[in-house]
């Protein structure tokens, strides 16, 4: 658990809403070699790692992603501000308030705040009754600008991402706070994994290849670049928590179906019977608004079989929650499940 939350920690630090994601896959890649498992990044801009096992013919393709919500500039206007174009799943309500910097093509990075504009309740009387949508809202540059022709001598142009603080807490009662944990918990937990095969010597039954995708939040990450013998594509992201669902924070959820459709049967009966074998505190759950890199890869056309499980996160496309519990079920789960 030391090395998972470590390496939470460690990517949440790292910028990466979908389209800008370099950063963190030369983190990953740098990660798998300290490993000493061999990686590499794929055209799209992915990492795929290697763990071995004994039938590369019917072989495992576990993915989590690495990519976030984020914003991206769509103008500069006359009063310096920003107006910004959401990439991926992140409500103006949520984003309202929130540090945020903007990163510049040429390697600039300047703070702002996502605020509603004319935002002092002092002085806007229709504060409260406003709807929030990005229409409304803009990014304040904390530079001092007040027109569109000074915030364009900063070096910021159309197309300059966004990226939202993550605002990452872990409390001492085991409860981990923080923006994007969808869905780089799972990538931490998946780091985890990898870190036991290699040192415990452990030789799987098929081969186990894992993916950390890059275009997830905005559909497509899964879509492409499964290796040649897999059979199977399971997806390792968020488990929903929230009314009309069993799951908790501490459970590691499996999905039987979402938004897309229905899981493959015999994948979700076998995580099922793996999570009872292995003593895992689990709910089995559908989930209303979801789709994942599994669903991407049917939807892309490969002919394999799919699942989808992860650790309980509340608040999803918001500030999140977990708990190390959930962490612990979803490791057990995959260590029975993957053998």
């Amino acid at each position: 658990m030391e090395y998972v939350l470590e390496q939470l920690k460690n990517l949440l630090a790292i910028d990466s809403p979908s389209g800008y994601t370099k950063e963190v896959t030369d983190y990953l890649l740098n990660e798998f070699e300290k490993l000493g498992v061999p990686a590499y990044r794929t055209v799209k801009g992915g990492v795929i790692a290697d763990l071995g096992g004994e039938d590369a013919d019917n072989a495992v393709f576990v993915e989590s992603h690495v990519d976030t919500l984020g914003a991206m500039v769509s103008q500069i206007k006359s009063n310096g501000c920003l107006e910004i174009s959401p990439v991926g799943g992140i409500d103006a309500n949520s984003a309202e308030g929130e540090t945020v910097r903007i990163r510049t093509r040429d390697g600039r990075i300047y703070d702002g705040t996502c605020q509603l504009c004319n935002a002092s309740v002092h002085v806007n009387g229709k504060y409260a009754e406003t709807k929030r949508t990005y229409d409304v809202m803009e990014i304040v540059v904390d530079e001092k600008t007040s027109s569109k022709e000074e915030t364009e001598k900063l070096g910021i142009m159309t197309g300059d991402f966004v990226c939202f603080e993550p605002r990452t807490t872990i409390t001492k009662s085991g409860y981990i706070k923080s923006r994007f944990l969808d869905d780089k918990l799972s990538t931490a937990m998946l780091l985890g994994y990898a870190k036991h095969i290699k040192e415990d010597e452990v030789t799987p039954k098929r081969r186990i290849y894992l993916h950390m995708t890059v275009f997830e939040e905005v559909g497509h990450g899964g879509s492409a670049s499964i290796p040649d013998g897999v059979t199977e594509v399971l997806s390792v992201d968020m488990g929903c928590v929230g009314d009309g669902l069993a799951c908790k924070e501490h459970q590691v959820s499996i999905c039987a179906k979402d938004s897309k459709g229905p899981y493959n049967y015999d994948v979700v009966s076998n995580l099922i019977e793996a999570a009872k074998k292995a003593g895992c505190d689990f709910a089995v759950d559908v989930y209303p608004h979801y789709g994942s890199d599994a669903d991407a890869a049917l939807t892309a056309g490969y002919d394999v079989r799919h699942g989808l499980i992860g650790a309980g996160v509340y608040a999803s496309h918001g500030y999140e929650r977990s708990h190390v519990d959930g962490v612990k079920n979803t490791l057990l789960l995959l260590e029975t499940y993957l053998g």
